[in-house]
C-alpha cells in the first residue's frame, strides 16, 4: 500500500529508536530506504509491510537523514508531508540525533501532531501560549533526552525569555528543524506571519550539519523562491526543492451563483444533508459565521461555529465533534485552516469568496484526503469585495507611521510596552504589534523584558516591495473573480495560479462534468432566511475603562469610568460585517457615499430595534418590573460627513417615539477631525472636540429620565463613551446609545 493520498503521520505506532538500530548499522541507501519503509508500514498500520514511500517522500527523507541537507517540500494537502518528518525523526533519533523541532502555526495543528506522534510511539511535547505552566517540565524532559519531537508556535520565537534562554539551547540540541506551513514566512503568500522570520536566528544557531525541512501545500513559484531564500535554502548548493503536482483527484469543484445572502443561506439549509459526510462551511467574517450557525440550527441541522473569537476549550470541542462526526459541519472563519486533519472530510463550502486563489486552495484542501470523493462549492456574495478591501487596509503601515513609531522608541528612556506605546502612535494595537515584529526581524527594534526598544540601526522602508505586494493582492482578487466566472476547468485554474506545470483539465468539476447541484432553494427556506437576516438589532457594549497611557499624551483620564458617567448597553441596527443588514448598510457608509436623509426602510428598522429593546430584559416596557426607565428625549451626535443622515434620523425617532428632540452634541469650530486610529489617539482627538450647547444643557437639567444618544456609526465606542460622560455630567440621568452601524 503506497502512502497515497492520505497523510501517514496520523496513523498507528511507528518503529521507534531502539528497534531501528539494527537498520542503522547499515550505511547503504537501499538499507536506509528499507528502514524508512518499515517505519512507514508501522505508521500507517500496515501489518503486511507492503507500504512504500512516495518517490519524493523518499528523496526528502534521504536528503535529511543520509545527506543532512536542507529541503523545501511543496506538495498538495494529504500528500504525506508529515510522514516525511516523522519517519525522518525515527531514523535520526536512531542515529543518536537530538529531538526534532517543528515550528507550527496553529494550536489545532499542534494538537493533531502531538496525538499523531503518540500513536506513532514518538514522545512529542509542545510549547505554546496555552500551556505555559508546562514549559519548565518540557524543558527538563528535553534536557533529559526523553522528548523526540518538540512543537513550537512561531510567536514563541520572539518571546524574550524563550528567545534568549530556551532558543539557543534548543538550537544547539536540535537534530532536525521542521518549518510546517512554510508559506507563512513569505509576505508574498496568503498568510504571512512576521514571527516566522525569527527562524533566521535559529537557522544561524543550528549546529553544523543539522538538516532542515520546510513544508507547505500552498505556494506558487514566487512564494516558493521567497521561502527558500528566507530559510537559507535558496543560495546553498546542497539545497533540495521538491514541487509536486497539485491536482486533488478526490475533489469535485463547483460554483453556485445565488441572488442574495438569503438564497445562499436557504440553499445551505435545503441541501446541507445532501453533501457527503461531514464538512466545513467557511465564511469571511465572525458575524457571518454566527449568523449562519444560528440559522442552520433553526432549520434542524447539527452545526457549530468556529472563529477567532471562540474560546480555546470550545474550539477543541468543536474540532473533536467534527472529527467524531457528531456535527454535520463547522461554520468557520479562516481560524479553522492549516493543520486541521480529518481524512474523511466530505465537503467544503464557502459562503463568500476568499481574496486569494492560494488561500482558497489551502482551505478546500481540508476535504477529500482519505475518501474517493468530496464536494467543494463556492457561493460568492456581493459583500465579498468590501470585506477584501477591509482586510487589505490592515497591511503594513505607511512610512510616516513607521518612522513616527521608531522616533518614539528612540526618544524613550526605557522599554515601552504595547499599552504604553499605543497612545503615542496612530496605530491600533494588533497592527502595531505586527509592524514591530517586522521591524524586529529587520533589526530596527528589539523586544526585551518590559517592551520594545530602538536599536538605532538604519532602516529602509521598502516602498517598492510593499507596493508590489499590494498589486499582487489586487491581482489575486481579480483571479478569484475569474475563478467564479470561468467556463474552463476550475481545478486547472487553481493549479495554474499555483504555477503547477502539470495543470490540465480535471474532468470532475462542474465545468468539466456538469453541475451536480442546482441553484434551487425552497420558498420556505428563503423566507425564513430573509426573516432571519432582516432581524435588526445588535447590542453595543459600553466602554467601562479608559485606555492606559492617556496622561502621557495630555489626556488626564485613567482607570475605570465612574458608573455615573457611563452609558448603558446600547443597540445598533446591524454590523457592517453582517451578511444581512451589513449588505444594506455598507453602501451607506462607503467613503464616497453621498449624504442624505435616512432611507425609509432603515428608519423603520431602527424603530423596530427600539421596540424590541423596550420589550427586552433590559428594556423599559415591563411596567413596574422594568430595569431601565423609559427615555425622555433624543440627543444626536453631530456629524461632519453625514449631517443629513443623523439629523433626519433624530427627527424620525423623535416623531415616532413621541420624544422631544433635545438637541445635539456639537463639534467645536476649530476642533480637528477625529481620526479612526487606536483608542488613545481617538480619545485625544475627542478631548475638547465635542461640546454641550447651552440649550441642550438646559433641556438635560429639566429632563426627568435617561436620553437616547443617536450616532450614525461606531467602531471603537469612544465617541459614545465621551458623549455619554458629557451628557451625564450635564444632568442626564442615563444615556442609551443607538447607532445605525457597528464595525465588527
Amino acid at each position: 500500500m503506497p502512502a497515497g493520498g492520505r497523510d501517514a503521520s496520523s496513523r498507528v505506532p511507528v518503529v521507534t529508536g531502539v528497534l531501528l538500530y539494527g537498520f542503522m548499522e547499515h550505511t547503504s541507501n537501499a538499507d536506509l530506504r528499507a528502514a524508512a519503509d518499515t517505519v512507514l508500514a508501522r505508521l500507517v498500520g500496515d501489518a503486511t509491510g507492503a507500504a512504500r514511500l512516495r518517490e519524493d517522500q523518499w528523496r526528502a527523507i534521504e536528503a535529511l537523514v543520509a545527506d543532512k541537507r536542507r529541503a523545501l517540500v511543496v506538495q498538495r494537502t494529504g500528500w504525506g508531508k508529515s510522514a516525511v518528518y516523522f519517519v525522518a525523526t525515527s531514523l535520526l533519533r536512531a542515529q543518536g540525533s537530538g529531538p526534532t523541532v517543528i515550528v507550527s502555526p496553529l494550536l489545532a495543528l499542534m494538537r493533531n501532531q502531538v496525538d499523531a506522534a503518540a500513536r506513532a510511539g514518538i514522545h512529542a511535547r509542545t510549547i505554546n501560549s496555552s500551556n505555559t505552566e508546562e514549559w519548565d517540565t518540557v524543558q527538563e524532559e528535553i534536557a533529559e533526552g526523553t522528548v523526540d519531537v518538540l512543537l513550537v508556535s512561531p510567536e514563541r520565537l520572539n518571546n524574550p525569555d524563550f528567545r534568549d534562554q530556551v532558543l539557543p539551547k534548543l538550537a544547539a540540541a536540535t537534530g532536525l528543524l521542521v518549518v510546517d506551513e512554510a508559506h507563512c514566512i513569505s509576505d508574498w503568500g496568503h498568510d504571512f506571519r512576521p514571527d516566522y522570520r525569527r527562524l533566521r536566528t535559529m537557522l544561524t544557531d543550528l549546529a553544523p550539519g543539522v538538516p532542515v525541512l520546510a513544508t507547505t501545500a500552498t505556494a506558487n513559484a514566487r512564494v516558493t523562491a521567497d521561502v527558500a531564500e528566507q530559510l537559507g535554502t535558496g543560495g546553498t548548493s546542497d539545497a533540495l526543492v521538491l514541487r509536486g503536482p497539485l491536482d486533488r483527484e478526490s475533489l469535485s469543484l463547483g460554483v453556485l451563483r445565488l441572488p442574495d445572502a438569503a438564497h445562499r443561506m436557504a440553499w445551505l439549509a435545503d441541501h446541507l444533508s445532501e453533501l457527503p459526510g461531514s464538512g466545513i462551511i467557511y465564511t469571511l467574517t465572525v458575524a457571518a459565521a454566527e449568523e449562519v450557525t444560528a440559522f442552520l440550527r433553526q432549520r434542524g441541522h447539527t452545526v457549530s461555529s468556529y472563529t477567532g473569537k471562540t474560546e480555546n476549550a470550545d474550539r477543541q470541542q468543536a474540532e473533536d465533534d467534527l472529527l467524531g462526526n457528531k456535527v454535520k459541519a463547522l461554520v468557520a472563519t479562516s481560524a479553522l485552516g492549516m493543520g486541521f486533519d480529518k481524512p474523511d472530510l466530505g465537503f467544503v463550502v464557502h459562503l463568500g469568496s476568499p481574496a486569494s486563489p492560494i488561500a482558497y486552495y489551502q482551505q478546500v484542501g481540508r476535504a477529500g484526503r482519505g475518501v474517493e470523493h468530496a464536494e467543494v462549492l463556492l457561493l460568492p456574495g456581493k459583500e465579498d469585495e468590501a470585506i477584501w478591501e477591509y482586510f487589505a487596509s490592515l497591511a503594513f503601515p505607511p512610512e510616516e507611521l513607521v518612522r513616527r513609531t521608531l522616533d518614539v522608541l528612540a526618544r524613550a528612556e526605557r522599554p515601552l510596552s504595547l499599552p504604553a506605546l499605543e497612545p503615542l502612535v496612530e496605530l491600533r494595537r494588533s497592527r502595531l504589534e505586527s509592524m514591530l515584529k517586522v521591524l524586529d526581524v529587520d533589526g530596527a527594534v528589539h523586544r526585551v523584558k518590559g517592551g520594545w526598544v530602538s536599536t538605532g540601526r538604519p532602516w529602509t522602508y521598502e516602498t517598492e516591495r510593499y507596493e508590489w505586494v499590494a498589486r499582487q493582492r489586487k491581482a489575486e482578487q481579480q483571479a478569484m473573480r475569474a475563478y467564479a466566472s470561468t467556463t474552463d476547468c476550475r481545478m486547472e485554474f487553481l493549479q495554474r495560479q499555483l504555477d503547477d506545470e502539470g495543470a490540465k483539465p480535471c474532468g470532475r468539476c462542474d465545468n468539466c462534468a456538469g453541475a451536480r447541484f442546482t441553484a434551487d432553494a425552497s420558498t420556505t427556506a428563503v423566507d425564513a432566511a430573509r426573516a432571519d437576516l432582516g432581524r435588526a438589532g445588535v447590542e453595543v457594549e459600553p466602554r467601562r475603562m479608559w485606555p492606559t497611557g492617556l496622561p502621557a499624551i495630555g489626556v488626564e483620564l485613567k482607570g475605570r469610568i465612574p458608573a455615573g458617567e457611563q452609558a448603558t448597553t446600547g443597540r445598533a441596527l446591524g454590523r457592517l460585517s453582517d451578511i444581512g443588514w451589513g449588505n444594506r448598510l455598507r453602501p451607506m457608509f462607503a467613503p464616497q457615499a453621498p449624504d442624505g436623509p435616512v432611507p425609509d426602510d432603515v428608519a423603520k428598522a431602527v424603530v423596530g430595534v427600539l421596540i424590541d429593546w423596550a420589550k427586552g430584559p433590559d428594556g423599559w416596557a415591563s411596567g413596574a418590573a422594568a430595569t431601565q426607565p423609559r427615555p425622555v428625549g433624543v440627543v444626536t451626535v453631530a456629524s461632519r460627513t453625514r449631517p443629513q443622515l443623523i439629523t433626519s434620523l433624530g427627527a424620525r425617532i423623535s416623531e415616532v417615539g413621541r420624544l422631544p428632540l433635545l438637541g445635539s452634541l456639537e463639534y467645536a469650530g476649530d476642533a480637528p477631525p477625529v481620526s479612526r486610529s487606536n483608542s488613545a489617539q481617538r480619545l485625544k482627538a475627542l478631548d475638547g472636540a465635542l461640546t454641550v450647547p447651552p440649550a441642550l444643557a438646559a433641556a438635560l437639567a429639566e429632563a426627568q429620565g435617561p436620553v437616547l444618544l443617536l450616532d450614525d456609526f461606531t467602531e471603537t465606542g469612544w465617541t459614545l463613551a465621551v458623549g455619554a460622560r458629557m451628557l451625564r455630567r450635564a444632568g442626564a440621568r442615563g444615556v442609551l446609545p443607538l447607532v445605525l452601524a457597528l464595525q465588527g
